[in-house]
């Protein structure tokens, strides 16, 4: 079954080891990645970011990312601008220290035992913006979190930045629509049981099942006014899915 895409948010964090606080800023991280948020998150490594990797590079694009900074240069919001999207959020340690009052971290790849809640700190700041990014809707056309009085738009980035999330065109009414990830998301339907007689009458939304549409729109943003098209997009894919699995197995 081909894999499906889950929405994460990516953790960019500073690489500094010559400084305390780029030790607490990937401690932190991994402390989120493993422990706090690991079904939400993914990291980006900041130095294969900047040597070229082109899976963190897509990744940047396509989803939501929090750059981690240490220090004011601000190395892993910028890496992240230059080479990808803008992050969809930035934490610097230094407001962390300043809202919680806590001292600045000592040693180097060692912290001081003292040093630890600062480490815990950054971590449930990183966190809670994870939490607000899950929560938020992201346009993967504009590469920005969409406010509650901006219009949506439909996305038609996925093939362009590389992340091998596929896009499906299927032509309504003469009008060619895109919706990504909709082959893995209509094989995922089907192993669950969900099939579409074959002799059932011309596709249109009521064929569509809820939770399938449901799927679709965690994966694509649909403006309120195409929904009735994208529906019905939706149900002549899922139509002739089905007929195509019913008639390979007979």
């Amino acid at each position: 079954m081909p894999s499906l895409p889950q929405r994460k948010v990516g953790i960019v964090a500073c690489s500094g080891e010559e400084m305390a606080e780029g030790t607490v800023t990937r401690l932190a991280a991994l402390r989120v990645l493993e422990e706090l948020r690991p079904a939400d998150t993914v990291t980006i490594c900041l130095p294969l970011f900047l040597a070229g990797g082109e899976g963190d590079r897509a990744f940047a694009k396509f989803y939501p990312t929090i750059a981690v900074d240490g220090c004011e240069k601000r190395c892993a919001a910028r890496a992240t601008e230059l080479y990808s999207n803008k992050p969809a959020a930035g934490i610097l340690l230094d407001d962390v220290l300043a809202e919680r009052g806590l001292p600045r971290p000592q040693g180097l790849r060692r912290l001081t035992p003292e040093s630890q809640p600062v480490v815990d700190a950054l971590a449930e700041a990183i966190a809670a913006e994870v939490d607000h990014l899950m929560a938020s809707r992201w346009s993967r056309a504009e590469g920005k979190v969409l406010e509650a009085s901006e219009p949506a738009r439909v996305s038609s980035a996925g093939c362009a930045c590389g992340s091998g999330i596929p896009v499906t065109r299927v032509q309504v009414n003469g009008r060619a629509l895109e919706i990504m990830a909709l082959d893995p998301i209509l094989e995922m339907a089907y192993g669950q049981g969900l099939h579409v007689p074959v002799n059932s009458q011309a596709a249109g939304a009521s064929t569509v099942p809820a939770q399938l549409m449901d799927t679709v729109r965690l994966y694509n943003t649909i403006p309120t006014e195409d929904d009735v098209a994208y529906a019905e997009a939706v149900a002549i894919a899922w139509q002739s899915f089905c007929a195509a699995k019913e008639q390979a197995h007979g």
